[in-house]
Formats: C-alpha cells, sequence, structure tokens
C-alpha cells in the first residue's frame, strides 16, 4: 500500500512528498505523480515512485488497492469538477483506501468566487463511497509575494479589500497538515478548515512590507469597479481583472478568515507568521 500524490510537479504537492519523507514515510511507498513524469525527477532522486498521471485521462495501474491518494486540486478553472471526478473514479475503481482531498475555506457556506468548483467535488467524494478526508486550504502566503514586489517597486499597493482580513499560511505549513492526514488515524471523515494562526488586513500587510523593505508602503483603497478599471489599464484582460476584484470582494466580506485552529493543531506547532515569510522573500 502507497500514499500517492497527485499534482506533485506543484508547488504544494512537491511539499508534501517532502514532509511525508521527513516525517518518516518510506519514500519508496509514496507515488509521486503529474502531468508529466518529466518534471518529477528530482522526487525520483530522493527515492520514491514517480508516475505520470493526467486528470483528464488518469492512467489505470497508479492507484493500486489499498492505496491512500492526495487529491490536489486542479489549476484550471471550470475543469476542476470533472477532472477532480476523474480521479476519485480511478480511486474507488482501484479500491484505494482513502481520498484526501484540497478544498476551499468554508467550500459549503460562503460566496467565495472559488468555492463552487470545491463543493462540487466535496459532494463527488462523498457521493462515492470511499472513505476521505476534506482539506479545506486556506489562502497561501505565497500569494501575497507579487505583492511585496510591487510594494518594493512603487511603495504602495492598489486593493478593494476594505477591512477585510485574511487567515494566510505558507504552502509548507499545509503541506504538513496534509503529511500528518495522510500517514495517521483519527481523519476519516474529517473536514479541516486551515489557516494560519493570525488574520492580516491588507493594511497590516503593507505594515509588514513597510517593516521589511524600510520605507513606507501605502494601500490605496479603491472600489471594485475601480479596482477592475485600473487592473484593465495595466493590461489584464476583462475576465481576470474581475476575478482578482471579486477575490477582494470575498476578502472584504471575510470569507478567508479561518479561525478553527486546526492547521496548528494538526502540525503540532503555531503557524508560520506572514512577517517571517516576507522576510524570506527578501532574501
Amino acid at each position: 500500500m502507497s500514499v500517492v500524490v497527485t499534482g506533485a510537479t506543484g508547488h504544494l504537492g512537491n511539499l508534501v512528498v517532502r514532509s511525508l519523507i521527513a516525517r518518516g514515510t518510506e519514500p519508496a511507498s509514496i507515488v509521486a505523480t503529474g502531468r508529466s513524469a518529466d518534471r518529477l525527477t528530482e522526487l525520483a532522486a530522493l527515492g520514491v515512485q514517480t508516475a505520470a498521471f493526467d486528470f483528464n485521462a488518469p492512467a489505470e495501474g497508479v492507484i493500486k488497492q489499498g492505496d491512500t491518494v492526495l487529491l490536489v486540486s486542479g489549476s484550471e478553472v471550470g475543469q476542476r469538477v470533472p477532472q477532480h471526478t476523474n480521479v476519485i473514479e480511478a480511486a474507488t475503481k482501484a479500491g484505494a483506501a482513502r481520498v484526501v482531498y484540497t478544498s476551499a475555506p468554508k467550500a459549503h457556506d460562503t460566496t467565495l468566487v472559488l468555492a463552487p468548483e470545491h463543493i462540487a467535488t466535496e459532494s463527488v467524494l462523498r457521493e462515492s463511497g470511499l472513505p476521505f478526508t476534506i482539506l479545506r486550504n486556506g489562502w497561501y502566503h505565497e500569494n501575497y509575494q507579487q505583492n511585496f514586489e510591487q510594494a518594493a517597486q512603487t511603495g504602495s499597493l492598489l486593493s478593494s479589500a476594505g477591512d477585510g482580513r485574511v487567515s494566510s499560511a505558507s504552502r509548507a505549513d499545509l503541506a504538513d497538515a496534509a503529511a500528518v492526514v495522510l500517514t495517521s488515524e483519527g481523519h476519516e471523515g474529517a473536514v479541516y478548515e486551515l489557516g494560519g494562526d493570525e488574520a492580516l488586513s491588507m493594511a497590516d500587510q503593507a505594515a509588514v512590507f513597510a517593516d521589511v523593505l524600510g520605507k513606507p508602503v501605502e494601500v490605496n483603497n479603491v472600489s471594485t469597479e475601480e479596482h477592475v478599471a485600473a487592473l484593465v489599464g495595466v493590461g489584464l484582460d476583462e475576465g481576470t481583472a474581475g476575478f482578482v476584484a471579486a477575490l477582494d470582494k470575498n476578502t472584504a466580506d471575510g470569507e478567508l478568515v479561518v479561525d478553527s485552529g486546526d492547521l496548528a493543531r494538526l502540525i503540532g506547532r503555531p503557524t508560520q507568521t506572514f512577517a517571517d515569510a516576507v522576510r524570506s522573500w527578501a532574501v
């Protein structure tokens, strides 16, 4: 029986594989998968098995009877439900022991623009009859690295999130939580809301950036409509600009605050602070 990690060519999946090994999982019992096996050579060098596994047409034999599968949410917005369904069906056919799925915060009760595909996937997973665990991952610290670079260049940030806060966490902490859930008992049927220990507003972020950069950083708060127009003005298409502004609206509405404490409990330590993440980007 193996631990099958999908999306191991991506940042989170790669970190999960490394966390599994660090926590004592035998590398040979890990199957790291991705759309292209050629991009898994670094993990193969660690002794893990690797395999090509396309969500659009999952190869047979990669998931085997008794395996535990980490289904890392796909990156193709609009295609996730059929792609995730393909993986769940492959796991069901193979007789997997459990599927662990990375979902979105409060997916069952939120206006978060990303949530519909996640709650639909959760429903498919529940209806499959497979044992499951759902990890509702919050925002990554790393999502704000571009903001930091913008602050470094211009001394300002554009936002329509108002005073809304985000409980972001590092990918590494979320990967550690996944590794814990994949390799320990007591998680069957559980739904974990995962976020960092602190919830910061854009003004809080700007203060952290200013401290690290050693210069003032201001926040230019605008309306959703003004935000869309500004983003289009710098070259984004209407759809992408609307999506980015919708996420800020979700932030303003409190949809990205996660106060469950689940992440710190799973990993057994406080989560990495946003300030520590930012300091690492400045190195």
